[in-house]
């Protein structure tokens, strides 16, 4: 279906973006073979690194001519598989596209490359008091590429949204080559179809992004954290629903099971606060006045005591917030660390529904006997599933993992939940595109895709089943 890369190739490849910037050594291609997502290998023929819009709107000219596949990535932490480039060919590397261009305080804009590490995005638009709210757990290491192609969210999403709330303009290039610009610095825009919220999540099989313009808001001057303990998950999940019920929107509602905080302990070498409880949420709550503030931290800390909790402890400075999520922070790490050979499910249910969720989990957790742990966003109903393969047999694993991943997404299916809430479908997940959406949704997913894409050169074997 699709050609090789040849000489003729790297020698158009080397003509457009210097030999220094095409990669051929096979050690080179290995770190291009593979995302976070444990198991997942494929060996690119060639790897590219763009500099320029232009660079890449002639690659993707020559690659539609000569049906040749294209991966687009950015950083590589991506826990679906969408920079893995499971059909050969040609990896895109955005990752020297990473400039900052704009910081523009009077529309209250940013303009970035999209190989942009998230993390320096807060660092640059907080020392002028401004505030991007999307904080995905890697983001000291992921791009903001790699963020809209995947929407991600964050711990903070519940009280500010993931990040196509926050993106307002979109430079990019389609499979044949042309150049797009979409939006601008605009708070307000109904002209035409939104291609822009159609090209964030679309994991990079519709059109590679080039420049970006995200929406800022102003830094809140006063956090607080919670860490709150309770003696059983059900207890917390009451909490949670409490909070809001008394019209209390933390910034963020985070949970974590006993287990996932003694794996981290574990890791990081050091005794954590609370061990001994059953189950916790961090919560964050913030704001411009500091008398607000706190009285919203009285309010939720007597709503966590009425709920059950045996604990909580506050912090209210840097060093001592940093501590309590250190844990939170470290968990992907840690669970790696304790198997290196893991499957994480990214499950999202209705918020109310996160407990008779994690309940089947245990269910299931007894009924395969593999460790299932989970973690995640209380207040957004987003829950990730960890199954740990450990020592036990790798065939074993290869049989059970399927079974067991169609086990959770069915369940999750039947609490009128879907199968990815912010990691995406890729390569992992496809398989089970058709269930979670129905026929008629895929049918015009392919239409979508058939029209941008009509060679299927972008991202092969992303999404689709």
């Amino acid at each position: 279906m699709y050609a090789k890369v040849n000489s003729e190739v790297i020698e158009f490849l080397r003509s457009l973006f210097g030999k220094d910037r095409v990669l051929l050594d096979p050690d080179i291609l290995e770190v291009y073979a593979h995302d976070e997502t444990a198991g997942l290998h494929a060996q690119p023929e060639v790897v590219v690194r763009a500099t320029t819009a232009e660079q890449i709107s002639r690659l993707m000219k020559f690659a539609n001519e000569k049906k040749i596949p294209i991966t687009p990535r950015g950083a590589g932490y991506g826990l679906s598989g969408g920079a893995v480039p499971v059909c050969g060919g040609i990896v895109l590397s955005l990752e020297k596209m990473d400039k900052i261009l704009e910081i523009d305080k009077k529309n209250l804009m940013l303009t970035v490359e999209p190989g942009v590490i998230t993390g320096k995005i807060h660092e640059a638009v907080e020392k002028e008091g401004l505030f991007y709210p999307p904080d995905p757990a890697s983001l000291d290491s992921c791009s903001i590429g790699g963020n809209i192609a995947e929407n991600a969210g964050g711990p903070r999403a519940v009280k500010y949204g993931v990040t196509k709330d926050y993106v307002c303009g979109l430079d990019a290039v389609l499979p044949s080559g042309e150049i797009i610009q979409l939006g601008g610095k605009l708070v307000k825009n109904v002209t035409g179809y939104n291609l822009i919220d159609l090209l964030i999540g679309s994991e990079g099989t519709l059109a590679i992004i080039t420049r970006i313009i995200l929406r800022l808001i102003p830094l809140p001057k006063v956090t607080i954290d919670l860490f709150v303990a309770f003696n059983e998950f059900q207890a917390a999940a009451d909490t949670v629903s409490a909070i809001i019920e008394h019209q209390i929107l933390p910034a963020s509602i985070e949970f974590m099971e006993q287990d996932s905080l003694l794996t981290c302990e574990k890791y990081l070498k050091k005794e954590l606060p609370l061990r001994e409880a059953a189950a916790f949420l961090l919560i964050k709550l913030d704001g411009n006045d500091k008398g607000e503030v706190e009285a919203l931290c009285e309010s939720v800390g007597e709503v966590c005591f009425e709920q059950g909790a045996i604990d909580v402890l506050v912090a209210d400075d840097r060093i001592t917030q940093d501590r309590l999520w250190e844990a939170r922070r470290a968990i992907i790490e840690a669970l790696k660390d304790r198997s290196p050979v893991n499957q994480m499910e990214d499950i999202v249910v209705p918020r109310a529904k996160i407990n008779d969720f994690l309940r089947e989990m245990k269910k299931l957790q007894k009924r395969y006997e593999y460790p299932i742990i989970c973690f995640g966003h209380s207040g957004d109903g987003n829950v990730h599933v960890n199954i740990l393969k450990e020592n036990r047999p790798q065939e074993k694993w290869e049989k059970i993992i399927p079974e067991l991943s169609k086990e959770i997404f069915d369940i999750a299916l039947t609490f009128g939940g879907q199968i990815t809430g912010e990691h995406g479908v890729g390569a992992t997940r496809r398989k089970y595109l058709k269930k979670a959406v129905g026929s008629k949704t895929l049918t015009l997913f392919r239409g979508i895709k058939e029209l941008f894409d009509p060679n299927n050169i972008l991202n092969p074997g992303k999404i689709f089943p």
